[in-house]
């Protein structure tokens, strides 16, 4: 980090100036899209700062429960102790409630509560929640602070203003005159998560290595593994 002590010139006597950032961003992008009946979501496996690399198989994807799967990027400790408490607070529900599974709305409930909950020193991470309820595919964003948003589709991340144009195109359909007739299905999601993190991994240092993509169906959760460059 660039300061005083670089440029002396501009030191002024007598005057010290203490810095203290408790966050460091370790990047990573994710990409989820919800079906009819299906969810896929998926995320990179590069873990940064900076310049340098220190993972290059990383995963991002926290599988809760057999129809829910989130996807955390950002600060990494962060999202260690984020996920990990969730995990937790997961398991407890289904323990109080005779190994009954939680639901994806109320576990999309939870994690923004979870998140409120640290509005005053929040967690620096960027999730997207992705699961199936009732037999439909839902999506959830979520700002630092828990504000919690469902949609058809949605980018989070470093290179998540790359990504987000191309979903809003492809599937939001936006910024088209004659709108194709094309039917979102599982494989058409699964590439399009594929080509997005192609795109992003041209323009975006933060992102890249490889894609780790789960597809979420009323029949359990499948995993999938594509490879990035890796420059």
């Amino acid at each position: 980090m660039l300061g005083v002590n670089q440029f002396p010139e501009y030191q002024v006597p007598g005057a010290v100036q203490h810095q203290f950032n408790p966050y460091e961003y370790n990047g990573g992008s994710i990409v989820a899209i919800a079906g009819d009946n299906f969810a896929v979501i998926g995320a990179d496996t590069r873990l940064s700062a900076g310049y340098n690399i220190f993972s290059r198989n990383h995963s991002k994807l926290f599988h809760l429960t057999s129809t829910a799967v989130l996807a955390s990027c950002g600060n990494w400790c962060d999202s260690d102790t984020l996920t990990s408490i969730l995990q937790t607070r997961v398991r407890q529900y289904s323990d109080t409630h005779e190994n009954k599974e939680i639901s994806l709305n109320a576990l999309a409930q939870l994690l923004s509560t979870m998140m409120y909950g640290r509005r005053f020193f929040p967690y620096y991470v960027s999730n997207v929640l992705a699961g199936i309820y009732e037999g439909k595919g839902y999506v959830y964003s979520y700002d630092p602070i828990g504000h919690c948003e469902r949609h058809t589709y949605r980018a989070g991340g470093s290179s998540s203003a790359l990504l987000q144009p191309i979903l809003d195109n492809q599937i939001g359909l936006k910024n088209m005159e004659e709108k194709p007739n094309v039917p979102l299905t599982i494989e058409r999601a699964v590439n399009l998560v594929r080509d997005t993190f192609i795109s992003a991994a041209e323009r975006d240092i933060y992102t890249g290595d490889g894609i780790q993509i789960s597809i979420i169906t009323a029949n359990g959760i499948e995993k999938r593994n594509e490879p990035l460059r890796k420059d």
